[in-house]
């Protein structure tokens, strides 16, 4: 009998790429499904950009039919615009739309979306009920913790989730407060895990196969999500999905591969962006490939006045291996 993990997702225990905004996109899950990643989503979209067909999204919400399963993630406060907007976009090509009530930053927050959703369990099952009842996708639901320590409400929430109709929820175990600080609180996943009976995906902390192996034991999730534990090491994926197999772990990369890794992602982005906001855009990227390195200070300095792809290059190539 098909587990509603598989169901939904096309994988009993899905390892998953978070969502990371001006992280995520095309060419770095291309890179990432290359690698062994089950499961994509989109960077989060906002319902009212797409209602008012802001150019921005258009590259935001492209897929190829190579990453899926690739679900779209969508942000916004009012449930009827949520509702219309999951509605128009369903026929895209996703395997499922989900919706974001984790995000921490302010800009989001003080718009009452994200992670403010915590805040306003009404609405936000409102707004689960509201998608789920005009889109024909499964709805799944990104919380965290709670808001702040005085809110810690990701069981009850999540609870409610589920009976507005989401199909399965991802838990991010800190609190808004906490962003991305501090240690992630994983009993809180297990706690989730034990109160609903949909998916539950565990996220935080999860930044290598030792931490996946120790999440999966230890609160019984349906799956894992890696968000910073992937930038600049897309190999993850890989050695990841060998530890749940059970099978010998890959060896990390050694320092010509991370190279060869980076010059492909900057080469993908170049044909999908062009070489002005794709190089600009690798400059981050690049300061994640090679942390760690021989010279990895000057590579970063250096990297922040490359403006074409040869320049990066010419850069790279320089590093000792």
């Amino acid at each position: 009998m098909m587990t509603k993990t598989k169901e939904i997702y096309g994988v009993d225990f899905p390892v998953f790429l978070a969502p990371m905004a001006g992280i995520t996109d095309l060419p770095f899950r291309l890179l990432c499904k290359e690698q062994g990643c089950d499961v994509m989503v989109t960077e989060m979209v906002s319902a009212k950009a797409i209602y008012y067909g802001n150019k921005n999204t258009v590259p935001i919400m492209e897929i190829r039919e190579e990453e899926h399963p690739i679900g779209v993630q969508l942000f916004g406060s009012e449930p009827e615009l949520m509702g219309e907007m999951a509605h128009k976009i369903e026929g895209e090509g996703y395997a499922f739309i989900d919706i974001n009530m984790g995000c921490p930053v302010p800009k989001i927050v003080n718009n009452k979306e994200g992670s403010a959703l915590m805040l306003r369990p009404e609405l936000a099952a409102g707004i689960v009920s509201r998608v789920a009842g005009k889109v024909s996708l499964p709805v799944t639901v990104k919380i965290r913790k709670g808001f702040d320590e005085d809110h810690v409400n990701a069981v009850e929430f999540a609870r409610l989730m589920e009976k507005s109709g989401a199909s399965a929820i991802t838990v991010h175990p800190r609190t808004r407060n906490q962003y991305y600080h501090g240690k992630a609180d994983w009993d809180i996943i297990r706690r989730v895990r034990e109160a609903v009976s949909i998916p539950v995906i565990g996220n935080g902390d999860i930044c290598c196969w030792q931490d996946a192996l120790r999440m999966r034991r230890e609160t019984g999730c349906d799956g894992i999500m890696i968000g910073r534990g992937a930038k600049g090491n897309p190999w993850i994926f890989r050695e990841v999905k060998a530890a749940l197999r059970g099978e010998d772990i890959p060896p990390r990369p050694t320092t010509g591969e991370v190279k060869a890794m980076l010059l492909k992602h900057a080469a993908l982005s170049v044909g999908i962006k062009g070489e002005y906001t794709a190089i600009r855009e690798m400059r981050k990227h690049t300061a994640w490939y090679t942390a760690g390195m021989f010279g990895s200070a000057r590579i970063r300095e250096e990297v922040n006045r490359v403006t074409r792809y040869r320049e990066l290059e010419e850069l790279i190539v320089k590093i000792r291996n």
